[in-house]
């Protein structure tokens, strides 16, 4: 495995810890979206919510408030946490993250 897959993901990782509030607000928007009968949804359309409403609030090591590396992780993982998500976001094959990474999701 390259350090770059290695510290891709633990970058995600560490966001993810050090940030919760922010996969809560992934998970209400995305229920709002289902909510209001979308079938499918962007994953970009649910961090541009996130970055307008948190413009200060969420803060990561790496520089970024929101890094868009993170988005296909936070798809992931949010459709592997709640059954009434599957599918719901597009996916691609993932080539930074390894096959054990994602089974951590």
């Amino acid at each position: 495995m390259s350090t770059t897959r290695e510290s891709m993901f633990q970058r995600w990782v560490t966001f993810h810890t050090q940030n919760p509030t922010f996969y809560a607000m992934f998970l209400r928007f995305s229920r709002e979206a289902l909510g209001a009968g979308r079938k499918n949804l962007s994953v970009n359309l649910i961090f541009e919510r996130i970055r307008w409403e948190t413009t200060i609030a969420t803060v990561s090591g790496d520089g970024y408030k929101l890094n868009n590396d993170y988005r296909a992780l936070y798809a992931r993982k949010l459709m592997k946490d709640y059954p009434e998500f599957a599918g719901f976001f597009r996916t691609r094959e993932l080539t930074a993250v390894t096959a054990e990474e994602l089974a951590w999701l």
